[in-house]
């Protein structure tokens, strides 16, 4: 079996296009794909304007304090593994960023890392399936570095890495770390399965032993990530519910 921390790096940060202000990292990344540009081409911008997260929210960033990126994935498996690509990244950040801190960094499902409760970054996978032509996945990653106060509701649920460690970050320096990762933990995905990211997931989970709300009304206490990422949800009245992050596949614009 391969380990995660043992492949050799084929493309994290050897194509990586900097902007300024752009409405989103996700759209600019969906063009390149378009054009062909190979996978781990990536997208960085100090700002956007019209960022988003699961299920049409919004990210709000700082400009120049965030770390906002999108990078193209061209997996060549079945679409129904997919969906697994934001807990799989989930767990190449909270690598990178706990590696880089030394801060406690958890994961609560499918798509948030949180620092002591607060959050710290999101995940954004979206795919484009055209039949008869591969996948592919725009994988949207922010994170709040350098970042010293968050106002209004955000204020009590959300931190940054600068925050938490009473420093600033070499933001180019955390970006190097979590390509890495990341080009790590997919490739062992790719080559092995989900088990070894359903293993790490679990160990850094937020959500696990936790009550939580989910869709259609389903409420009770997240006991398992099940070996497809669905999160396995023990009710009331004792059964066992499996929830899926619903909002995966994005339409093509």
């Amino acid at each position: 079996m391969t380990q995660a921390a043992d492949v050799r790096g084929a493309w994290a940060g050897r194509a990586v296009h900097r902007l300024g202000e752009v409405d989103s990292t996700q759209n600019e990344a969906r063009r390149l794909a378009d054009e062909g540009v190979p996978e781990g081409t990536v997208v960085w911008a100090e700002h956007q304007t019209r960022g988003r997260g699961r299920l049409g929210r919004s990210w709000v960033d700082e400009p120049a304090a965030s770390l906002l990126i999108s990078i193209i994935l061209r997996p060549a498996l079945d679409a129904s593994r997919l969906p697994q690509i934001s807990l799989l990244a989930g767990v190449a950040v909270a690598d990178a960023l706990a590696g880089e801190s030394e801060l406690p960094v958890t994961l609560s499902w499918p798509n948030d890392l949180l620092i002591r409760g607060r959050k710290v970054a999101g995940i954004l996978a979206e795919s484009c399936l055209t039949k008869g032509a591969p996948g592919v996945v725009i994988l949207g990653i922010g994170i709040n570095v350098n970042q010293t106060h968050f106002s209004g509701e955000l204020g009590g649920r959300a931190t940054s890495l600068a925050m938490e460690a009473g420093h600033p970050f070499d933001r180019a320096r955390v970006l190097r770390l979590l390509l890495e990762r990341l080009e790590a933990w997919y490739r062992w995905w790719v080559a092995d399965g989900f088990q070894p990211v359903r293993e790490a997931w679990r160990h850094r989970a937020e959500t696990l032993g936790r009550r939580i709300d989910g869709d259609g009304g389903v409420a009770g206490v997240a006991v398992d990530l099940a070996d497809d990422g669905a999160l396995v949800v023990k009710t009331d009245s004792g059964a066992l519910v499996r929830l899926h992050a619903g909002d995966f596949y994005a339409p093509r614009r």
